[in-house]
């Protein structure tokens, strides 16, 4: 369906930032971006791509959405590529066997609107063609997206995701029923200062031998990063749970010392 007025004045760049984990096709790239620029948004992000991005198969897939390409930041990692943002999605058609909450793309629109209001980065995240987002990734996300389709045949192309759920942010108006709270004077933590206590926890947590079961340990790790995910930690919230795990290690280790 063809159609550009460029005399139009474009929307102003806002929106949750579009995160391509590991895609395979560069020009699975190219039309996710032109979804991307239909519907205004143009923060893309793609981790370890497979094929060059900027390839002239992925820029003539675009269509005159080139621009986004151009402008997308490339990680090597989805930790990296979520580290600034307050909220994400993971899209999802699979149970994960994770405890989080669901939403449909019009409810994660909502949120998404809601969410900037307040201020807050926001980002989905979208899996390999063929395989799918992987349980680390969606460990790193707050809440699983899913597409209500028809139950016996419900795939989508990359393109046809990102579109979808790129269309709902923009036909959506921030809600003014979503349920909120007083966020303190720093607000919620981004993704870097959550990693970066899951990080320091785990670490405290091999050492005492709470994570001594190498075959469960990445259950037991993503089962913890979920937890605290579910909390909506804010920033300084973050820093008192540094300062917990300090004195807790402060004691066990003077305790060990005999000087408890």
């Amino acid at each position: 369906m063809a159609g550009t007025d460029s005399s139009r004045q474009e929307a102003a760049a806002a929106g949750p930032a579009i995160i391509l984990v590991r895609p395979q096709l560069s020009e699975n790239i190219g039309t996710a971006a032109r979804a991307m620029l239909n519907c205004g948004l143009t923060d893309m992000r793609i981790v370890a791509p497979r094929e060059e991005w900027l390839s002239d198969r992925a820029i003539a897939a675009a269509s005159g959405a080139d621009r986004v390409l151009l402008g997308a930041k490339v990680f090597e990692t989805t930790q990296d590529a979520v580290a600034d943002l307050h909220r994400v999605w993971a899209t999802t058609g699979r149970d994960r066997y994770m405890t989080k909450p669901v939403n449909t793309p019009r409810e994660a629109a909502s949120a998404m609107r809601q969410g900037e209001q307040e201020g807050l980065r926001c980002g989905v995240m979208f899996g390999p063609e063929r395989t799918g987002l992987e349980n680390d990734d969606v460990a790193l996300a707050d809440t699983v997206l899913t597409v209500p389709l028809n139950p016996a045949y419900c795939s989508l192309n990359l393109a046809q995701a990102v579109l979808l759920i790129s269309y709902e942010w923009f036909q959506c108006e921030a809600a003014t029923t979503l349920p909120s709270m007083t966020k303190g004077h720093e607000g919620p933590a981004s993704k870097e200062k959550l990693v970066f206590f899951f990080e320091h926890l785990e670490r405290e947590l091999d050492d005492c031998g709470f994570l001594r079961v190498p075959d469960k340990r990445p259950v037991m790790v993503r089962n913890i990063r979920n937890m605290f995910q579910r909390a909506n930690l804010t920033g300084q919230e973050i820093q008192t749970l540094h300062g917990i795990v300090h004195e807790l290690v402060t004691y066990r280790h003077k305790k060990a010392a005999g000087k408890g």
